[in-house]
């Protein structure tokens, strides 16, 4: 392996007895470009061309008080396949925040658990107060990785291959763009959303395949809210009203409390793709929080939606946890919070809902072969969390025709991320790919990328290629075709 130190970070943390400051969670401190990566087991797929990227919170100053993993950093990784060979590299994704925190020399925001009021400067975000960490949720529209943060942010662009910066979108709204923008491969489209304290509280919009804004219009929820995810069909969006949200009373105070009401429904917002507000269709639903959904599509009069129903969307404290963040480790903890594959059908004739649990088992964070998003599919891969904290430690695949599944256990110490499907070249079905993930191996103090061809998934990892430092953990990750990224356009 030959690899090249592009910047040494500055060391500022102080883990203490965080849970997400050490161990899987530790903060990475080089930006690196590696070439000539060591495989460790089996060898590099020929029939592989595109870049692996994953988003992660990696923090360069202390909190101010509490630390969330949330509150980190954006730090890009980027791995790249072809012809048999592979590459990696890393970067700060240089938002206005972390450039003035880094010009300042500390800490300018308050986090997600700490007053506001302890802001030196105007935030971003729907709680208007903090930093724009974009370090959330990456996907690659128009030629461009990007990258965003999950209370609403600028949005932020790099070369996928090079993870050179490129800046805000021209056409980023004034509320931002949530994280989880979706975009459909068939037609280069991005869909987003965002939402704020002020009415109408939400908008969605779309960006063509030329990265041109071409619709925008408000979606009018009756108060603030805190959606995080959305979904979408051939010719629908797919936006939601969850009754998981602040505490109006306590925000007019300046207080982010959040609240769960038991006595109200989900609420789904269901509009042509280019629609206007007027055009919206509401459809209730049994009350949860969804993270994050699947895919959607529709079957005859129905659309069908599946994601991830929350059990407790507002779980008991984690007991255990260091003072102060009992309420983080809870709703960081998807055994608290009982994340369970869920179906959701809408009757666009009859305007009833009906639901449908696909799972009994703890999983979360999916993936879909995105040729099929928005069309009928077969194939889910799901996440399975280590219990009591935010780290997965194995795979779940769903056959959704037949009922049938698979689980991977990764050994005792490793910790994956996310896994995005790579489609094979030229490939014959749905499942005809690779899932890439990066491991990060307590035991040994490394990290690693692996892939796991579908088409054999209970065998588990077919490749192991080693990384040239440990990562710290993340949430979100997306894979991006090659061919896509040398036309300029994924399409």
């Amino acid at each position: 392996m030959t690899t090249k130190i592009v910047r040494e970070l500055p060391n500022h943390i102080q883990a203490g007895d965080h849970p997400y400051l050490q161990n899987a969670w530790t903060p990475l401190r080089q930006e690196v470009d590696a070439v000539g990566l060591r495989v460790l087991e089996g060898h590099i797929p020929t029939d592989l061309d595109g870049v692996y990227l994953r988003n992660t919170q990696n923090p360069i100053f202390p909190a101010m008080d509490r630390y969330h993993p949330f509150d980190g950093d954006g730090m890009l990784h980027m791995v790249s396949f072809r012809d048999g060979q592979v590459a990696y590299r890393n970067r700060l994704i240089e938002t206005k925040g972390l450039q003035a925190e880094m010009e300042h020399g500390g800490r300018l925001w308050a986090g997600l658990m700490e007053d506001p009021a302890l802001s030196k400067r105007p935030g971003w975000g729907a709680h208007g107060s903090i930093k724009d960490a974009s370090s959330t949720d990456v996907v690659v529209h128009a030629g461009k990785a990007l990258t965003t943060y999950y209370q609403c942010g600028e949005g932020y662009r790099l070369d996928p291959q090079t993870l050179d910066q490129q800046g805000i979108p021209p056409w980023s709204p004034l509320d931002g763009i949530s994280a989880h923008c979706k975009v459909d491969e068939s037609n280069g489209e991005l869909l987003f959303f965002n939402y704020s304290q002020y009415a109408p509280y939400m908008h969605y919009g779309v960006v063509d395949r030329h990265d041109r804004l071409v619709h925008y219009v408000p979606v009018p929820l009756p108060g603030p809210r805190l959606p995080h995810d959305m979904a979408f069909t051939e010719n629908y969006a797919i936006l939601n009203d969850f009754p998981l949200f602040w505490d109006e009373q306590l925000l007019k105070q300046g207080r982010h409390v959040v609240r769960f009401h038991r006595d109200m429904p989900s609420r789904f917002a269901i509009i042509p793709r280019r629609g206007k507000t007027e055009e919206i269709r509401w459809f209730e639903a049994a009350p949860t929080f969804v993270l994050h959904f699947l895919n959607a599509y529709e079957e005859g009069d129905e659309i069908v939606l599946d994601g991830y129903f929350q059990d407790e969307p507002m779980p008991r404290n984690f007991e255990g946890a260091p003072k102060g963040y009992e309420r983080m480790m809870s709703y960081l903890d998807q055994y608290k919070m009982g994340t369970r594959l869920h179906r959701w059908r809408f009757n666009l004739r009859t305007g009833k809902t009906s639901e449908q649990r696909l799972d009994e088992r703890v999983l979360e964070f999916g993936m879909i072969n995105q040729r099929y998003a928005a069309k009928p599919y077969r194939y889910a891969y799901s996440a399975v969390q280590v219990p009591g904290l935010f780290l997965f430690n194995g795979y779940v695949k769903h056959d959704l025709v037949t009922g049938e599944s698979w689980q991977i256990a990764l050994p005792e110490g490793q910790f994956a991320s996310e896994a995005p499907f790579a489609p094979r070249l030229n490939a014959k079905s749905e499942d005809d790919g690779y899932l890439v993930s990066f491991i990060t191996n307590e035991t040994t103090q490394r990290s690693e990328v692996v892939l796991i061809d579908a088409l054999r998934f209970s065998d588990g990892p077919i490749c192991r290629i080693e990384l040239p430092h440990k990562l710290c953990s993340g949430t979100h990750s997306c894979w991006a075709n090659g061919e896509d990224l040398r036309d300029g356009v994924l399409s």
